[in-house]
């Protein structure tokens, strides 16, 4: 997997000061795109152990809130089997902190389990430790400005360990 950016203090992608990871790859392909030179899978530089040394060396700061995974799409496959050993990581080094997600794919349709058409074998693990998932396409003719985390009104910011909890 490569990635595009990592932003080691970012207020505009979560709530808190936050590290965030811009990951490449992205079939969404959304006009009006903010980044979309993450939409190539080669896109930037390639996700190493010592890159990953890096995020959570930045991550151990007490005023850093947490991680922010988005692209490019951390929902492909492909990024998707990358990233869950990751998070796992993140989560087992930093439980305090919490990790969001942007994806423009959408939590109840694509991403769920058997007939998702981007749910694979590490899907539901990967779900498993974000804590909030902004999801849905950003549709331009819904751009707004005025909007907190997101960019456009069909987008929702969904808090998982809510939903988890609810299902228990």
């Amino acid at each position: 997997m490569n990635y595009g950016e990592i932003k080691k203090i970012d207020i505009a992608n979560g709530e808190g000061v936050r590290v965030s990871l811009f990951v490449s790859g992205c079939r969404v392909h959304c006009s009006g795109c903010f980044n979309s030179q993450t939409w190539d899978f080669c896109y930037g530089k390639e996700f190493t152990q010592q890159v990953q040394d890096e995020i959570i060396e930045a991550l151990s700061f007490d005023f850093i809130s947490g991680l922010t995974v988005l692209g490019g799409e951390p929902f492909e496959p492909e990024n998707q089997r990358e990233l869950t050993p990751f998070l796992k990581r993140v989560k087992e080094t930093f439980p305090q902190k919490n990790i969001w997600c942007y994806s423009g794919y959408l939590y109840d349709v694509d991403l769920k389990p058997c007939d998702g058409k981007k749910h694979c074998e590490v899907t539901d693990e990967m779900l498993g430790y974000i804590d909030m998932l902004v999801d849905g396409p950003f549709i331009i003719g819904q751009k707004d400005i005025s909007l907190q985390f997101r960019g456009s009104s069909n987008q929702r910011i969904i808090n998982l360990n809510a939903l988890r909890n609810e299902q228990k």
